[in-house]
């Protein structure tokens, strides 16, 4: 079985309102059903998590192969997964793990940075999928699992960049999951909800100045989330366990507060959420951290 995951979220750059992240997250799975040698295709923006996962995969003895490329590019994601059907000769699994974020209010983010989220997180998938949708219609069967968050439908200020990127993948992912309905192809969203990764704690750093209070509220309940750390391997055996069923469920939170982010969000108003979200310092470290149970409110 040829398998093809792909690298998401990480390190942090801070400009004076706005910070942008970009982070390679190493997918855990072991390939106990492979038949063949399995491919990790990774992003090759920078910077590149290939040598770390090829030492997991030595530490465990995985027979895994890796590719980089630059998701970025029509012609290099195309030539990339070209390689690997003209090796192996099929792909069984795609895994669109890939992502980058950039945080801070829609006033003082630059276009720059909205395009550039889009373009990994939500065209990087596409591209990916388009490259291996005609094969597996033709072969009838395999897998394609888009890694999107809780933010597809939780969208705090400051991070309508990258929840924008997580509400446009959702919507062909379902799309998708129709057409290959008939074919036996399987689609399959994951909604990670916080999970310990370097984007994550890059989010819960220091902060550069703002107009918004958001940015800086938002940095403070991540840290207080990460005093109890949900591992990123959560991720990858919820994706694991997927394949490996063989269900047709299309979508699967993950981790511990996952679903109660997306419960509480359907059972608040979208007037109540912005009211939350839009209101002075006490009212919202108040209310918070009723709802999370979080001692959010910095100390200090």
């Amino acid at each position: 079985m040829s398998r093809i995951p792909a690298s998401n979220q990480g390190d942090i750059h801070g400009r004076p309102t706005h910070h942008r992240h970009e982070q390679r997250h190493r997918p855990h799975y072991r390939p106990r059903c492979c038949k063949s040698r399995p491919h990790s295709l990774r992003n090759d923006a920078k910077p590149f998590a290939g040598p770390q996962l090829a030492e997991h995969a030595a530490a465990e003895n995985l027979p895994i192969n890796i590719s980089a490329v630059d998701l970025d590019s029509d012609a290099l994601v195309q030539s990339g997964i070209e390689a690997i059907y003209k090796e192996v000769g099929h792909i069984d699994v795609l895994v669109n793990n890939a992502g980058v974020e950039r945080n801070g209010s829609i006033e003082e983010l630059p276009l720059s940075e909205f395009r550039a989220v889009m373009e990994t997180n939500y065209f990087g998938a596409l591209r990916c999928i388009k490259a291996v949708i005609r094969d597996m219609r033709q072969q009838r069967s395999g897998y394609i699992v888009n890694v999107t968050s809780v933010a597809r439908r939780v969208s705090t200020s400051p991070l309508g960049p990258y929840a924008a990127s997580k509400f446009a993948l959702e919507a062909p992912s379902e799309a998708l999951a129709q057409e290959m309905k008939m074919f036996g192809v399987r689609v399959a969203i994951v909604e990670p909800g916080i999970i310990d990764t370097a984007m994550a704690r890059g989010l819960g750093g220091p902060m550069r100045d703002s107009l918004y209070p958001h940015q800086r509220r938002f940095a403070h309940m991540i840290a207080a989330s990460l005093r109890s750390p949900r591992p990123s391997n959560l991720v990858g055996e919820k994706i694991l366990e997927i394949i490996e069923s063989g269900t047709w469920q299309l979508r699967h939170p993950v981790g511990p507060d996952a679903e109660p982010f997306l419960a509480s969000r359907r059972a608040t108003t979208d007037e109540d959420y912005v009211t939350l979200h839009g209101s002075e310092d006490d009212a919202w470290y108040e209310t918070m951290e009723k709802n999370t149970g979080l001692s959010i409110r910095p100390r200090d």
